[in-house]
């Protein structure tokens, strides 16, 4: 019997590219996104585009009411930790809220599996580097919390319904598809490789890099890059475990890298200098977050294929070279690829 999976935020960054993964093992995928920060354009065709929201009860019931289904990916959230210190309250009703909504939805329509994009922002300043799943809880913002109150209540939905689930905090994705269909095209983008990059080729202004006090060896954030293809193997990984029983695991790939390790890395992947100013920290940013994925792999045999840094940047300059207008008004990912013969 051929699986078949709902994808909530499915025509985002990293949702999307894990629907491609599915749609190469032959599943049968519907997209569910409001595409406030999705494209069209990066779902496959052949994949059912469901316009809509987790937040609107009657699309969620119609949606789930066509099952069985295999299990449901959740990545639909919003994920700004700066908007967040500024609209908590938002956050905490649109993701936190809406997540409760959709898990509720899958207990009424006998839904068995659920795997959840959450954050390594559930982690705060962290007490010990790397970061592994005992780590002590205390989300640095209200985007972080908003993930935590979604775990809550998916232990509850495994120990009073039965409905298994994998929560996986990841940390920063980052690059793009390595075949050059899919990639990050935020509006406005506030992920720092492909900031980096558009500093580098003349796109944006000088890059402002915010806080060189932090305690850490340059003295800016570090952070674990992680590549967004990677990230959509794990959730296929973790998948697999909930045959068994609920898991959560951290993805990243255990080796931090600072700001001005990546405004390197972009001036050795471009070969052009990236102009820097320099601002103050803002507030929810730790220091460093560097995960320890030492779980995953011991129970899943998940391993990063594409861990480097370079590596990592090579894939979203390719992308962003080669789409100088994101997604645009393209209407499919094979459009997408035409661009790139």
């Amino acid at each position: 019997m051929q699986d078949r999976f709902l994808v909530t935020g499915g025509a985002g960054y990293v949702g999307s590219h894990l629907v491609a993964l599915l749609v190469e093992r032959g599943a049968d995928v519907v997209v569910l996104d409001n595409l406030r920060q999705g494209h069209r354009a990066a779902v496959p065709q052949g994949v059912r585009l469901i316009e809509g929201d987790v937040s609107d009860a009657q699309t969620l019931d119609g949606v789930l009411a066509e099952g069985p289904w295999s299990a449901v990916f959740h990545f639909a959230a919003l994920s700004l930790v700066g908007e967040s210190m500024r609209e908590p309250m938002r956050y905490l009703l649109e993701n936190g809220a809406g997540g409760v909504r959709l898990i509720d939805a899958c207990i009424r329509h006998d839904v068995k599996k659920f795997i959840l994009s959450s954050t390594a922002n559930l982690f705060g300043e962290p007490e010990r580097m790397p970061i592994d799943e005992s780590a002590r809880i205390d989300p640095s913002s209200p985007y972080g919390e908003s993930k935590l109150m979604i775990e809550r209540a998916l232990r509850w939905a495994d120990q009073v319904h039965g409905l298994r689930s994998a929560c996986l905090r990841y940390f920063n994705a980052a690059g793009a598809d390595p075949a050059g269909v899919l990639g990050e095209d935020h509006d406005p983008e506030t992920h720092l490789i492909p900031l980096v990059i558009d500093a580098a080729l003349g796109r944006r202004g000088a890059l402002t890099v915010f806080g060189t006090d932090y305690p850490t060896p340059d003295g800016t954030c570090v952070r674990d890059y992680v590549h967004v293809t990677d990230l959509g193997e794990a959730h296929l990984c973790a998948l697999g475990q909930l045959d068994h029983r609920s898991v959560t695991y951290n993805l990243g790939n255990g080796n931090g890298h600072s700001v001005r390790d990546v405004i390197a890395s972009v001036e050795r992947v471009l070969g052009r200098p990236v102009p820097v100013q320099f601002g103050n920290r803002r507030p929810g940013d730790p220091a460093a977050l560097v995960a320890s994925s030492a779980l995953i792999q011991e129970e899943t045999g998940w391993t990063p294929r594409f861990a480097e840094l370079d590596t990592i940047v090579a894939s979203a300059a390719a992308w962003r070279t080669a789409h100088p207008g994101g997604y645009g008004n393209m209407r499919s990912r094979q459009d997408c690829a035409a661009l790139m013969k």
